[in-house]
C-alpha cells in the first residue's frame, strides 16, 4: 500500500488514493468518489457472489503421466485412499473403465457406491463392472450415458442388463450429457474423479483429477441422482417405508406417468 499521507499531500482524496493504489483507474480525469464505500475490510451487505470453500490444510498432490490404469493404481492407489490429490495425463492406451477394477484389487477395498457419467463405454467396461458386482466388490453401480452413444449402440442394451442388473444393484440412464465424472464412495471416503476421459479408450491423450472432496461429491451426486431418478431405464422394487408411503398417501399423477414410461425391455 502507498502512504496515504503522501497521496493526500498531492491533492488526492483518501478514496482516490485507494483506487490509484489498486491500479484500476487513470486518475487524470475528475471523478467524485464521495458516494462510494471503499473500506474493503468492512462488510455492510451480503454478497451475491460467494467465494469457493478452501481446504484448511493443503493436501499433498501429484502431477503424473501414465500409460495404463494398473500402473497408476500401483503407484498412487494408497495415496488416493489417504485423501491425497492426483492430477494425471493419460496416454491413448489408458482405458479409464479399467481404473475401478485395478483400484479394488490393488488397494484391497470394496466400493460401496459408484456413480458414473460418461459419453461412451465398451463391452470390456461392462465385463469389468460385472466381475466386481459378481465378486461382491461393488455394492451399487449407477451409469449415466449420453443419448449420442445410445443412438448408435442401443442394440447392446440386453447385454448391459444381462451382465450388470444383478440383485437390484444397477441403474442405467440415458440423457443428453457430455460429462465425464465418477463418484466413488468407500466407507466414509467420498472420492471424485473428473476430466476428459470416457470409460473406454479414445486413443487420444486424456486428463483426469482424482481427489477426496465430500462437498464436490455431494454436489455432483445430487444432480446426477436426479437424472437417474427421471431417466433410469430399470424398474426398481419399492420397499419398506417408501412402499408404505405409496399405500397410505397414494401415488400422484407425475409418479404414475413416470412408471408408465419406464423401460419396457
Amino acid at each position: 500500500m502507498k502512504d496515504f499521507n503522501l497521496d493526500l499531500d498531492l491533492g488526492l482524496t483518501e478514496n482516490q488514493a485507494k483506487l490509484d493504489d489498486l491500479g484500476l483507474f487513470d486518475l487524470d480525469f475528475e471523478m467524485d468518489l464521495n458516494g462510494f464505500d471503499l473500506d474493503f475490510e468492512k462488510t455492510t451487505t451480503e454478497n451475491r457472489y460467494i467465494l469457493p470453500k478452501l481446504f484448511k490444510e493443503r493436501v499433498p498432490e501429484y502431477r503424473v503421466k501414465f500409460d495404463n490404469a494398473e500402473l497408476l493404481i500401483k503407484e498412487f492407489g494408497q495415496n488416493i485412499l489417504n485423501g491425497e490429490r492426483v492430477n494425471a495425463v493419460l496416454s491413448g492406451n489408458f482405458i479409464f473403465g479399467d481404473f475401478f477394477e485395478a483400484f479394488v484389487y490393488e488397494t484391497e477395498t470394496t466400493i460401496d457406491e459408484l456413480q458414473i457419467s460418461t459419453l461412451s463405454m465398451s463391452e470390456d467396461n461392462i465385463e469389468s463392472f460385472s466381475s466386481l458386482i459378481d465378486g461382491g466388490l461393488l455394492d451399487k453401480l449407477d451409469i449415466i450415458i449420453s443419448d449420442y452413444w445410445w443412438s448408435h449402440n442401443r442394440a447392446n442394451a440386453p447385454y448391459i442388463y444381462e451382465k450388470l442388473d444383478i440383485d437390484d444393484k444397477f441403474q442405467f440412464a440415458v440423457a443428453g450429457t457430455h460429462t465425464k465424472i465418477a463418484l466413488m464412495k468407500i466407507g466414509e471416503r467420498k472420492i471424485v474423479i473428473s476430466g476428459s476421459a470416457n470409460l473406454r479408450s479414445s486413443r487420444s491423450v486424456e486428463e483426469i483429477q482424482i481427489e477426496t472432496n465430500p462437498d464436490l461429491y455431494d454436489f455432483h451426486h445430487e444432480w446426477q441422482s436426479k437424472i437417474l431418478s427421471n431417466y433410469g431405464m430399470i424398474k426398481k422394487a419399492v420397499r419398506a417405508s417408501a412402499l408404505f408411503d405409496m399405500i397410505t398417501k397414494g401415488i400422484d399423477a407425475d409418479k404414475a406417468a413416470k412408471q408408465k414410461k419406464a423401460f419396457r425391455g
